[in-house]
């Protein structure tokens, strides 16, 4: 193994790192943004909505990432949606996360006991108040572990982004490898720098989980 290539490319591995991290936030943001939304649509209960929305969701969950990412990317001209491909890339994230946070939100807001929501309402709360002090707090609670999950999985999808030329990651350690044959070194180095973006979520979430719930443990 030769380690000294990465002396000659490591200009264009942070380059690429630094633009999977952007990619990867960006697209995480979006996606949990749409994904919030659309959980509270669902709970208008206009059957109408309910039908589109939860069509939606299927479809996007049970299609792969790299043909919604081709589809967005490649058959947007055809709708006058003309993209760049990073710009595709983090919509495409975004979406596809979207589906997830969906559900995710979904069941946090079903395990916020009722009894929390009727004594706000016997108090007077608005139904955005109930919202904002009792039904998020206690969503927050359940769904971190699946929040922080879902987003760990969206950092692994941004090495698809390189069939569509945006310069991540993998983009950059296929044309290292290509120029210098250096496969082993490639794979290593990706493995290693994937490894710490999702251990870097990993602690980023268990420190939010403590957080919201350290009521709990309080003696």
């Amino acid at each position: 193994m030769d380690f000294s290539v990465y002396l000659h490319y490591w200009p264009k591995l942070l380059s690429g790192f630094g633009n999977t991290l952007f990619c990867w936030a960006t697209g995480a943001l979006l996606g949990i943004a749409l994904g919030f939304a659309l959980a509270l649509l669902r709970r208008t209960g206009f059957a109408p909505l309910l039908w589109l929305l939860r069509g939606v969701i299927e479809v996007v969950r049970g299609t792969p990432f790299l043909i919604q990412l081709y589809l967005l990317y490649d058959g947007g001209p055809a709708i006058g949606l003309k993209l760049g491909a990073m710009q595709a890339g983090i919509l495409a994230l975004g979406i596809y996360g979207s589906a997830y946070f969906t559900e995710i939100f979904r069941a946090g807001f079903a395990a916020v006991p009722r009894g929390q929501v009727e004594a706000a309402e016997s108090l007077g709360f608005s139904r955005l108040d109930i919202l904002r002090r009792v039904r998020l707090p206690a969503m927050l609670i359940a769904i971190v572990p699946a929040l922080t999950n879902m987003i760990i999985i969206l950092s692994k999808e941004t090495v698809v982004l390189s069939v569509i030329a945006v310069p991540e990651l993998m983009y950059q350690m296929q044309s290292m490898a290509a120029e210098t044959f250096a496969a082993l070194e490639t794979i290593i180095a990706m493995a290693v720098l994937y490894w710490l973006m999702v251990e870097a979520a990993a602690r980023l979430g268990r420190a939010a989980e403590l957080r919201v719930t350290a009521y709990l443990r309080v003696a």
